[in-house]
């Protein structure tokens, strides 16, 4: 039986998984934290508990924690995809750079892929996935 995310059938708003130890990726959150006017999007670490059960429902892979995954609205979201949706939810000006989903997916892909693969070299990585503040601990799933 799995464990409960507190009621993860009943969490509403989209739900960010990201890589808890890339430096990158934790900037990306506290940059939509930052930009979020509604405080709706919800984030784990792909790493985390609740990270690793939101993966294993929806059939990703729990080892592999080089995407960037949006659940919204009952459908998962990856890469550069999961990105943009995101950028739509944030304050003026970033929904504007949702128009480069007209870009087709797989190159916008490719770019992902090739920032995903040099992001520790680039940007460095911690020892341990991102503690978030007492203030932000409501956003996170436990």
């Amino acid at each position: 039986m799995k464990a409960p995310l507190h009621g993860p059938e009943a969490i509403s708003g989209p739900v960010v998984l990201f890589d808890g130890v890339c430096n990158l990726c934790n900037a990306a959150v506290r940059f939509t934290v930052r930009r979020d006017p509604t405080g709706r999007v919800r984030f784990a670490a792909l790493q985390s508990e609740a990270g690793q059960r939101l993966l294993a429902r929806h059939g990703l892979p729990a080892a592999s924690f080089d995407s960037f995954v949006l659940i919204e609205g009952g459908r998962i979201y990856t890469q550069s995809s999961a990105g943009l949706r995101v950028l739509r939810r944030l304050r003026y000006p970033w929904p504007l750079l949702y128009g480069f989903v007209a870009v087709p997916k797989p190159i916008r892909d490719a770019v992902y892929r090739w920032i995903a693969r040099n992001r520790y070299r680039w940007f460095g990585q911690r020892d341990a996935c991102m503690v978030p503040t007492p203030e932000l601990r409501r956003r996170f799933l436990d």
